[in-house]
C-alpha cells in the first residue's frame, strides 16, 4: 500500500477512535478504510465519491488531505502536525456519514460507485445482519473490560432461520476456542487441536467473506495465522499473545450478534496483532 493510502486511512481510524462507535459503525469504517486500500486510482475515485450523496461531504476533506500529499514539497517536520490536525478535521465529517449510512446502504453506494448493474449475479451470500439469532457463548472475563464483554456475549433470541445457519457456524467453535486459549498460554494445549481450530478458522473466513462480512472474515484470518505460527514455534503464546486473539474472537461476536457496545479498542487490538502476525509471517517467509 502506498504511503498516501496509508496516510488516509491512518487519519480515518484515528477520527474513528475520537467517536463512540456501535459495531454497526464500526464495520462501516472498516468497509471504508477498504475501499481506499483497494483503489487502483485514488484521486479519481475521491472525486466519485464527492457525487455520491452517502459520501460527498466526507470526500471533499479527504480529497483536501489527498491534494496536500500530492505537493510537490511537503515539510516533513511539520507532518505530524499536520497528520493531527487532518484526522481532528474528519471527526464530524465522518461521524455525520455513519449516523446516515449502515453496512448495507454503504455496500449499496459503492455498487453504484462502481456503476455495478445491481441485476447481475454475482454469486455472494446476502445475509441481514439486522437479524439475530440465539448462542451459548461465553467467556470468563479476567481484565477490566469484564462488563462489556458480558454484554456482547450476553444471548439473544429471534427466528431466523437462514441467518441462524451462518451464525452457528461462525459463533460454534469460539467457546471451546476461548477454552483452548487459556490452555495454551499454560503450555497445555495439543498441536493437533490448534491445527483443527485453524482450519476451521480459515473455512469460516472464507464463508464470512463470501458473505461480505470482511471484518468478521479478516479477524478469523488474523487468529488462524497465529494458531499456526504457535504451532510452528515463530509465535510465542503469551498473555499478550493469548488476550490480542480473544480481541478477535470478541470482535467477531459483537459484529455477528450485532450488540450496541463500543468495542473500539478490541477491533484496535486486533488489527495491530494483524500487522504484528503479518510481519512474523513475511520474515519466515523470506528466511525459507
Amino acid at each position: 500500500m502506498n504511503l498516501i493510502k496509508q496516510y488516509i486511512i491512518q487519519s480515518i481510524t484515528n477520527a474513528a477512535n475520537s467517536l463512540r462507535l456501535s459495531t454497526q459503525k464500526i464495520e462501516v469504517v472498516g468497509l471504508l478504510k477498504e475501499l481506499i486500500s483497494k483503489s487502483e486510482d485514488l484521486e479519481a475515485d475521491i472525486i466519485k465519491m464527492k457525487k455520491i450523496t452517502q459520501f460527498s461531504t466526507l470526500a471533499i476533506r479527504l480529497n483536501e488531505i489527498y491534494n496536500f500529499l500530492i505537493q510537490s514539497q511537503v515539510d516533513m517536520s511539520k507532518l505530524s502536525d499536520k497528520f493531527r490536525e487532518h484526522s481532528q478535521y474528519l471527526i464530524k465529517d465522518l461521524n455525520n456519514m455513519l449516523e446516515n449510512v449502515g453496512p448495507s446502504s454503504f455496500k449499496e453506494a459503492v455498487e453504484v460507485f462502481y456503476n455495478k448493474d445491481r441485476s447481475e449475479s454475482s454469486g455472494e451470500i446476502n445475509i441481514d445482519l439486522s437479524r439475530r439469532t440465539a448462542g451459548d457463548i461465553t467467556f470468563e472475563p479476567d481484565n477490566r473490560e469484564s462488563i462489556k464483554e458480558k454484554i456482547i456475549m450476553d444471548e439473544e433470541k429471534e427466528d431466523d432461520v437462514f441467518f441462524q445457519n451462518y451464525e452457528s457456524t461462525v459463533l460454534k467453535p469460539i467457546k471451546p476456542l476461548d477454552a483452548m486459549l487459556k490452555n495454551l498460554a499454560e503450555g497445555e494445549a495439543d498441536e493437533a487441536d490448534i491445527t483443527s481450530f485453524a482450519d476451521t478458522l480459515n473455512h469460516n473466513a472464507e464463508v464470512s467473506s463470501r458473505a461480505g462480512f470482511e471484518i468478521i472474515a479478516n479477524m478469523h484470518k488474523i487468529t488462524a495465522k497465529a494458531l499456526r505460527l504457535i504451532n510452528n514455534k515463530f509465535l510465542t503464546p503469551d498473555k499478550d499473545t493469548v488476550e490480542s486473539m480473544r480481541a478477535c474472537l470478541i470482535v467477531i461476536v459483537a459484529v455477528v450478534r450485532g450488540k450496541e457496545v463500543d468495542i473500539t479498542n478490541y477491533l484496535n487490538r486486533a488489527e495491530e496483532f494483524g500487522e504484528r502476525i503479518d510481519l512474523i509471517n513475511t520474515k519466515e517467509n523470506i528466511h525459507k
